[in-house]
């Protein structure tokens, strides 16, 4: 039917209606301005994936098992799912309906396009690989939130369609995965390799490519290939006994993720950003140089490499995406104030909401300099009594020996006690400018008087998206990017697949060989020695190997809205969050130095953690369900 469009049950009953919206929609493609603006309209249902707590659109940062926030409202609703206050009829994240939206107005437009006359080539070619991105990302989101979903038809419902014939059944989980590769092959087909700044926002080729390495990623891990314990056994499609979730192992999975990942690889496009060693520079531990000359990279040496600046200006803002090769997709988040993902972790007194929480788990999962795993040193709690300064980072005499001798990217994500938030923009008169942060009970982030919610209950908190000058009170907050696809997720997801790989497998003129030593270090050692940490000289047995990829993870993507998806693809969420939560004792004084550093579980209701098996999706909302009699809830809901 020509000018079709989707519409609900009740839509569909309004013939008048119908005609409507056709003829305001002819109007949109008789000129190409009008269809653009349609086209926005269609990504306006986009998640912005930067606001990872406050006014956040997903929830995965929110409920990760890194972190927690200091409140419990609408604001912050992800901590709802952490405390069990989630429940189909108050699910808290219920973008079924919008992203759906998207899906319909994307795909009008690839059905209409053709009667745009006032375009070039180039231009047509855009906007339609914009549209298949954006019916195949709506797709990937839904996905991540409830696995698989129904995919309704890329040609409209005609207005006589039945309730019926427009009630559709779920997808499986890999149906719908290759339904978001299929779109995600037409966007790479049709999109440009590159933008200018003047459109740095719209996705690419490698945009598209990138989320296929992704899902394929997902779809090859074990919960969601034959390793779910039977859990999803009886968990099965009416009409045809289809299982949503695959209860079979297939290890080809691994080569499709492999191959994804080099194909983002071989674009020749992206590297990891590094910024160059300069005389303020930490010396590396010979151990780093040591297995670099054992293992070279060329073009990547790590004696030539900033590891703290070169992680940090990936998210402080430091510097521009023009000049940041390594990011391949991003949004806007919040800039500016409380809201932004800079203000809750400022402490009151620099304007901020004081209450982001960071567990003491993910403090100790950073290496050491070296590359040893964290071990307490004695006299943890002790000042390391001598200030240090190395990367224009200054390390206060009165932190903890726990915190001295880190990896950098620990102080780059890390808010501790006695840290220095240099808060360079200040141009008030109250001795804000390098502040030397503390936790303790009468500290000067302790809560504020009017607002006894507004405090950190750990004695941690992200500073991965604070910029030495980001202040609140008297001063500002340097404009940000956040990375959604960034290219060291491509070279962990390249070196994860192939290490899982069995034998060879060949696709897009492309053969991945698994356990492949060569490629495997290749691609792990990049990430280890941007971060100033000794890389691997010989390739480990597949388990060592698996572990080290997922401990590479946690770290270089902490507080990136990974972790959940990681824990869950893994197999691995229950075990993680049916255990204590551990942070300081900050109900301790400053006097009582000791106590504050006595690792501590905590116990406040913020602090709670449930964690089912139903937890591994989210709930579709009882009002969904009520509109499509086809549709069935996800298991333990």
């Amino acid at each position: 039917m020509a000018g079709g469009a989707f519409f609900s049950c009740k839509d569909f009953l309004d013939v008048d209606d119908y005609f409507k919206h056709t003829t305001q929609l002819d109007s949109v493609f008789q000129r190409k301005e009008l269809t653009e603006q349609y086209i926005h309209g269609a990504a306006a249902y986009l998640p912005n994936e930067g606001n990872l707590w406050t006014n956040a659109s997903t929830p995965f940062q929110g409920v990760s098992d890194e972190n927690f926030t200091s409140f419990n409202d609408n604001r912050h609703a992800a901590i709802k799912f952490l405390l069990d206050e989630v429940t189909p009829f108050a699910p808290a994240f219920d973008p079924w309906g919008n992203y759906y939206i998207g899906i319909r107005r994307a795909s009008i437009v690839l059905q209409r396009i053709h009667e745009l006359e006032d375009i070039s080539d180039i231009d047509r070619r855009d906007f339609m690989g914009r549209c298949y991105f954006l019916r195949g990302y709506y797709y990937y989101q839904l996905l991540l939130m409830y696995g698989g979903v129904p995919i309704v038809p890329d040609d409209p419902f005609s207005v006589g369609a039945s309730i019926e014939e427009m009630s559709k059944e779920r997808a499986t989980y890999d149906e719908t995965v290759e339904y978001i590769c299929e779109n995600m092959e037409m966007a790479a087909q049709l999109l440009p390799t590159e933008r200018s700044m003047a459109q740095i926002s719209l996705p690419t080729q490698g945009a598209a490519l990138s989320v296929i390495s992704r899902v394929r990623l997902y779809a090859a891990s074990p919960w969601f290939n034959g390793g779910s314990g039977g859990l999803y056994t009886d968990w099965r499609r009416a009409s045809d006994g289809a299982h949503f979730i695959s209860q079979a192992v297939d290890n080809e999975k691994w080569g499709k993720a492999a191959v994804a990942a080099k194909r983002v690889m071989d674009m020749n496009l992206y590297e990891l950003y590094t910024s160059r060693r300069r005389n303020d520079t930490k010396e590396l531990p010979e151990i780093v140089m040591e297995t670099y000359h054992a293992r070279p990279i060329p073009q990547f040496s790590p004696e030539d490499i900033d590891p703290l600046r070169s992680y940090a200006e990936v998210f402080n803002g430091d510097v521009s995406l023009s000049m940041n090769h390594e990011v391949i997709y991003s949004c806007n988040p919040t800039q500016s104030g409380k809201d932004s993902p800079a203000g809750i972790a400022m402490p009151a007194l620099m304007g901020g909401m004081n209450g982001l929480n960071l567990t003491h788990d993910l403090a100790s999962a950073f290496y050491m300099e070296d590359g040893s795993p964290y071990s307490p040193p004695i006299g943890a709690h002790e000042p390391i009594g001598s200030g240090k300064s190395f990367s224009g980072y200054e390390l206060s005499g009165n932190v903890a020996r726990m915190h001295d001798n880190r990896e950098m990217r620990f102080y780059v994500s890390i808010g501790f006690n006695h840290c220095i938030w240099p808060n360079t923009s200040y141009t008030g008169s109250s001795n804000l400018k390098n502040l030397q942060v503390e936790y303790y009970a009468d500290g000067n982030a302790g809560p504020p008087a009017n607002f006894a919610v507004d405090f950190n209950h750990t004695g941690y908190t992200c500073k991965k998206y604070v910029n030495p000058e980001d202040i609140i009170t008297d001063g500002s907050i340097r404009p940000k990017s956040f990375p959604i696809f960034r290219y060291a997720e491509t070279l962990l997801n390249y070196a994860e697949a192939l290490n899982e790989l069995e034998g060879s497998y060949t696709q897009n003129g492309i053969t991945v060989t698994g356990r492949d030593a060569e490629e495997i270090l290749n691609a792990f050692n990049q990430v280890r020695y941007r971060a100033g940490l000794p890389g691997l000289t010989s390739l480990p047995s597949q388990g060592e190997m698996r572990d080290l990829i997922k401990a590479e993870r946690r770290i270089e993507f902490n507080c990136e809205g990974h972790r959940y998806l990681d824990l869950r693809r893994w197999g691995e969420a229950y075990d993680a969050y049916n255990r204590p939560v551990l942070g300081m004792n900050i109900k301790a004084r400053r006097s009582e130095r000791e106590v504050f550093y006595t690792i501590t579980t905590l116990t406040n209701d913020k602090a709670r953690r449930y964690f089912d098996y139903k937890n591994y999706f989210w709930p579709i909302s009882r009002t969904v369900l009520d509109r499509n009699p086809k549709l069935v809830q996800n298991p333990g809901w």
